[in-house]
């Protein structure tokens, strides 16, 4: 059983960094366990693979991950992928504090996906981060955490042709940064 455990930990703990990347989390995190909450799991140790089902809640210090359900595969070197779908009419979300700061970073799709190895995370369908005051919207979002680049679209990479004629836009809200504290001080 301590077995299951660890590797429960290993694999939730770097599906954790999906909402941690985007927004500069709290690096204390980090070193919270991880707690999760659903109505069933499923362990596949030969296939390396963990589906939590049911009301699905993650919880790692500030990070709280919402979904109906969560996936979470390992490959043969150890790098993880994590998909969490929305499901009983709401979006898969999280929510994490960000690191230095009086402020959280929010996100919400149908699915999030996050990759381990390519260091990347992808929000699909209804697309919403909102960090602070700024937030984007579309219908995706991703992350590349190498570097530091988002990519927002008005149209899925799942979309069919059909919905692709039909491309959506994106919306942003950026804040003006406050310029008082940009001055240099008086002498």
């Amino acid at each position: 059983m301590s077995g299951r455990i660890n590797i429960l930990r290993r694999t939730l703990t770097a599906f954790v960094i999906l909402a941690a990347s985007p927004a500069m989390a709290e690096r204390a995190d980090r070193d919270q366990p991880v707690n999760i909450e659903a109505n069933r799991i499923v362990v596949d140790e030969a296939k390396k693979v963990q589906i939590f089902e049911g009301n699905v809640q993650l919880v790692q210090g500030t990070l709280v991950l919402r979904a109906a359900k969560l996936v979470v595969s390992q490959d043969a070197n150890g790098y993880q992928k994590g998909v969490a779908y929305a499901g009983g009419g709401r979006q898969a979300s999280f929510r994490q504090k960000r690191e230095g700061r009086n402020e959280y970073v929010e996100g919400e799709a149908e699915r999030i996906e996050h990759d381990s190895k390519a260091e990347k995370a992808e929000l699909f369908n209804k697309a919403h981060i909102k960090s602070g005051l700024d937030e984007v919207h579309g219908e995706y979002i991703s992350y590349d955490a190498r570097s530091e680049n988002y990519v927002v679209s008005g149209n899925s990479p799942d979309s069919t042709a059909s919905q692709t004629a039909a491309q959506g836009r994106v919306r942003a809200v950026i804040q003006p940064k406050n310029r008082d504290t940009e001055k240099p001080a008086s002498r």
